[in-house]
């Protein structure tokens, strides 16, 4: 097979962010040559780049068609759409286009295994991830989240986790063998694709290639047209077939199973919420193809305690839990949430809610909210939208900050209930990203008054 990465082509790599600086660190470790080119005009790490490579030229503001038509290879940032007339032009043009995923196939000498969902992925691969090293394996874990994928390549590692975006599988042809899994499809990213068609084909991109494909089998979305010779498992809240992973004897009091096995029981998983005895489900599933040995993987689900700003608990107060969503950026993750902390007996859930809506569908929130929500506090850019969804669905008020919501929800909370941070929207209206969005909550929680008493959790 011809080299992806041969010294002797003309590179250009768009985008100067995390993945693109990741990029140039690979191409320059290999003696490759490259141009970059950024469409803002003063992009926030243009210094970083100038200072680690003063020979490079740097091209800024608007994509150039004529300077992308006359490169053999454009190494493109998940940021950056392929409907820029830019990249029509080049592709029309032969010029080849690929993302740090293709080259990072190319490269990696290890098995991989690449997971994508709307919801879940950051979780399922950071507790594969833990399961792997428990086995006693060296594992690069990284991709859409934490390090760049292409930072990750080493001789030492003896297996990849990867998480991935549509917007990293765009571009992907062939996943050369991977394990992969699909864990769920719900509409995101509306701004950037026409409708759910394009976005349901995007993550199916990651199907190609594969060696080992693992589906949600409550998800019909999830589901590939592949050849029988694939090897394809499931995970599901149900009880699942032989070969597959479920529950069996309910949600309350049953047990985590591979068939008709019991592994352990659904108690002493430490993530709560069924959407993490999902996510614990997935992340089996996954290890089983990897052969990886069951007891160190069961022992990783009894202590794993999630990744920050993804339904993390973060306080007891006055006998009410205040949870921490914010990585809830769509509203298939919200629904989640909502299902996974709801109780049924009665609506004992607090919802914060609002900020950049994506284009997205907010009438999707009715039927969960009208089932476990008391009261939802609505903020941000595209609160008013969110209300005209929810205003006939259950008790509305809008405010007009996060600090704001947290204390209205504390003064209308009673003992039981949950104040869940699950927004459902982008951040970027107000903050520079989820993670400080999770961190103002944090902060508003800690500052609450404690009539009785209360903790914050660890």
């Amino acid at each position: 097979m011809t080299d992806l990465i041969a010294t002797n082509r003309n590179t250009a790599i768009l985008g100067m962010g995390a993945t693109g600086l990741s990029v140039a660190r690979f191409l320059s470790s290999i003696g490759s040559s490259f141009v970059f080119a950024d469409s803002r005009t003063a992009p926030p790490r243009l210094q970083e780049v100038q200072d680690q490579y003063p020979d490079i030229n740097v091209v800024l503001g608007a994509f150039d068609a004529d300077l992308l038509t006359n490169l053999d290879r454009v190494v493109v940032s998940p940021g950056i759409s392929l409907q820029e007339p830019a990249l029509i032009a080049a592709r029309e043009a032969g010029v080849e286009l690929i993302g740090d995923l293709e080259l990072f196939l190319e490269h990696a000498k290890a098995p991989v295994v690449a997971i994508t969902g709307s919801n879940g992925k950051s979780t399922v691969t950071t507790l594969l991830g833990e399961m792997a090293e428990a086995a006693g394996l060296s594992v690069g874990v990284g991709g859409n989240l934490g390090t760049p994928m292409l930072d990750l390549l080493s001789d030492r590692h003896e297996l990849y986790v990867l998480e991935l975006s549509s917007f990293q599988l765009e571009l992907l042809n062939d996943c050369r063998g991977a394990v992969v899994a699909l864990l769920n499809i719900s509409a995101d990213h509306m701004d950037r694709y026409p409708g759910l068609p394009q976005y349901h084909a995007a993550k199916h991109r990651i199907f190609r290639g594969a060696s080992k494909v693992v589906i949600n089998r409550e998800d019909a979305l999830t589901k590939p047209l592949l050849s029988t010779q694939i090897s394809l498992s499931s995970f599901g809240l149900n009880q699942p077939d032989l070969g597959d992973f479920g529950i069996l004897e309910g949600l309350e009091e049953g047990y985590l199973s591979y068939g008709i096995e019991r592994l352990m029981p659904v108690a002493d998983v430490s993530l709560k919420g069924t959407h993490n005895l999902a996510n614990g489900l997935a992340a089996l599933a996954l290890g089983y193809a990897l052969d990886l040995p069951m007891v160190p993987m069961l022992e990783c689900l009894k202590r794993f305690k999630g990744l920050p700003h993804r339904c993390e608990n973060i306080a007891e107060i006055d006998a009410v839990l205040y949870i921490d969503d914010s990585k809830g950026t769509n509203v298939g993750a919200t629904v989640a949430a909502l299902n996974g902390f709801g109780h049924i007996e009665g609506k004992n859930i607090i919802l914060l809610a609002g900020g950049v809506g994506k284009d997205q569908d907010f009438s999707l929130l009715q039927k969960p909210v009208n089932q476990f929500v008391a009261k939802a506090f609505l903020f941000g850019e595209d609160a008013g939208q969110i209300n005209d969804a929810l205003q006939n669905v259950c008790a509305v008020e809008l405010v007009d900050t996060l600090p704001e919501a947290v204390e209205r929800a504390h003064s209308v909370a009673r003992p039981g209930d949950i104040v869940l941070l699950s927004p459902a929207c982008a951040s970027f209206d107000m903050f520079s990203g989820f993670e400080q969005r999770g961190q103002c909550f944090q902060q508003a929680v800690a500052g609450l008054p404690r009539d009785t008493g209360g903790q914050l959790c660890n």
